[in-house]
Order: structure tokens, then C-alpha cells, then sequence
């Protein structure tokens, strides 16, 4: 017996069939697995470049660039005033992909560690960066609260 007689031959009953392939192994997760592995990524192979902006007015600005390969996947634009103590965060840009890794986070500990002793502030008013800001606990900047250094070198940009 070739076992045919036991498959039903009405089209009710669909026979078995393979399941889909998923494509490799490695390929493209999804849910937690590709949160893990961005995650991992944005701690492991992103790396921290310290610059200073030339087309800016006044020495105290400067750029936190976050490299991955040659590529720069983000930016911290801020001030610091060393006289004062005092640093004003004014541009907080990470690519669209590396959001929810724990990237922004990164680089604003980095920052902190870099500059030991400053006391810094924000002029960031967008949603995604305000709760970032919120979470590192950095108040918000109002003109008032700026240095008297900071407020000569011009608004923040």
C-alpha cells in the first residue's frame, strides 16, 4: 500500500505543505531579535568623534559625531563654557534606524564623561528629544539661565 487511500480527496482539506521559507538564517528578524541586534550594533561598532564647528561664531562650539564605519549616523551640536562651568546642548540628529537603541543615550553619557563638571542645559524643544533630554535629566535652557560667555558668543543654533 502507497498510502494514497488515507489522503482525502475532497478540496475542503488542504493538503500539508512546507511552510514558507523565511529566507537565511540571519536574515531580516523582526520584533525583538532586530531590537537586540540594533541595540548591539549602536554599542559595539558606533564610535564617538569630538569636533569643532569652523563656520560657527565663537570658540565654544562644537559637534559630537557618532561614526560607524565612514559613515556619521548622528550628531550632537552643543557649547561649552569652561569659564562658567555651564553647557548648552543645541542639536541632538540620529538616523531614523538607530532611534530606540540606546544610541542617544550613549552619546550624551559620553558627553558628560568628556566634560566632567559642567552643568548642562538644552535649547531642544522636538518630542523625540525632549524625553531623551528628560530621561538624562537635562533641563531645558531659558535665555535667562544662560551665562553671560555664553549669551556674547549668540544664540545657539
Amino acid at each position: 500500500m502507497s498510502g494514497e487511500h488515507a489522503r482525502p480527496s475532497s478540496t475542503l482539506f488542504r493538503s500539508a505543505s512546507e511552510p514558507p521559507s523565511r529566507g537565511a538564517k540571519h536574515g531580516r528578524r523582526t520584533g525583538f531579535g532586530k531590537r537586540l541586534r540594533l541595540r548591539i550594533f549602536a554599542y559595539r561598532d558606533v564610535e564617538f568623534l569630538s569636533t569643532h564647528v569652523p563656520d560657527r561664531a565663537g570658540p565654544g562650539e562644537e559637534c559630537l559625531l557618532l561614526v560607524h564605519v565612514r559613515k556619521v549616523v548622528g550628531q550632537i551640536h552643543y557649547r561649552v563654557c569652561t569659564a562658567c562651568g555651564e553647557g548648552v546642548i543645541s542639536g541632538v540628529d540620529i538616523d531614523d534606524h538607530l532611534h530606540s537603541t540606546g544610541l542617544g543615550t550613549r552619546a550624551l553619557s559620553h558627553l558628560r564623561s568628556r566634560h566632567p563638571g559642567t552643568t548642562w542645559r538644552s535649547t531642544l524643544t522636538l518630542r523625540a528629544t525632549r524625553d531623551l533630554l528628560r530621561r538624562m535629566r537635562i533641563p531645558a535652557a531659558s535665555s535667562a539661565s544662560a551665562c553671560a560667555h555664553v549669551r556674547a558668543l549668540g544664540p545657539a543654533g
